[in-house]
């Protein structure tokens, strides 16, 4: 009997090592989307996803205050700077497909889907570009401790999907946009054409991503008449643990659906837990 979609989801995320994730997702990617040109229809079902994707044994996981800072001017500092994002990588594979088997109970058109689909496709080939970068300099992803906190956006929505919305595309991904600029000028300033290329089309296509949030959340906001301005705001505070930290890159923002008006009130905000007096 054929996967359903939430099958397929569930299948990338239980599988442990990275190449082979990535691998099974580009395959269940083209599955998915042979049989939507095709005009057949694989039913999304319903799946029961892990709380947590399986993950290899390295790179070991650290709290973020633990992961040790390197300088990125070096080319040890390359190496980690190309292997926090490699990481950063495999945990958005498992975000987009993570959203696709999480919320089956929830009725979308099939173009959210398709997007969350392509999303995760495209993320795999980011994953395994930034892996490339990392054999060429020597290194490999697990060669270096990572970043443990990048899944708490997921376990803290589990149970809202525009909780999810409001804090991995619209937030986290949109950090992207804002960082990736300066990371590309280091390896250009390097020499380092292949990282610089591969940066460049992670830099172009996350724009996407946090464009289909953006959609998909206006698109839930009016299917529940709410303001979606005030929405994501409540959201970002009550799942987002901080305030939004410019400068932010208002134009590639703005290119993905994401005004001004939605993170800049978010970015004056300090917590009251970190507030003195």
């Amino acid at each position: 009997m054929a996967q359903t979609l939430a099958q397929m989801a569930t299948e990338v995320l239980t599988t442990a090592d990275g190449r082979e994730k990535t691998a099974l997702s580009h395959a269940h990617a083209a599955t998915w989307f042979a049989a939507r040109k095709a005009g057949r229809e694989i039913p999304v079902g319903t799946a029961s996803p892990p709380l947590r994707p399986s993950r290899p044994d390295r790179p070991e996981l650290l709290d973020p205050r633990d992961v040790p800072k390197r300088k990125p001017g070096s080319p040890q500092g390359r190496i980690a700077l190309l292997h926090a994002v490699a990481h950063i990588e495999l945990n958005a594979v498992d975000l987009h497909w993570d959203i696709i088997a999480r919320f089956t109970d929830i009725p979308m058109p099939a173009g959210f889907y398709d997007d969350w689909v392509k999303a995760a496709d495209e993320e795999s080939k980011h994953f395994n570009l930034v892996c490339d970068c990392l054999e060429a300099l020597g290194s490999h992803y697990g060669a270096l401790p990572a970043h443990a906190g990048m899944w708490r956006a997921a376990e803290d929505t589990v149970e809202d999907i525009m909780g999810r919305l409001a804090v991995v595309p619209m937030v986290l991904e949109a950090r992207g946009l804002d960082v990736t600029p300066g990371m590309i000028e280091i390896f250009r300033k390097a020499g380092d054409t292949g990282a610089v290329a591969a940066l460049e089309t992670i830099y172009a296509e996350e724009v996407g991503h946090v464009a289909y949030g953006s959609k998909w959340f206006h698109f839930l906001c009016g299917r529940h008449d709410i303001d979606p301005r005030d929405e994501f705001h409540r959201l970002v505070r009550q799942y987002f643990h901080g305030p939004l930290k410019p400068p932010f890159n208002e134009e590639k923002r703005a290119e993905a659906g994401l005004p001004p008006d939605f993170y800049w009130p978010l970015a004056d905000e300090t917590p009251v837990k970190n507030r003195s007096g």
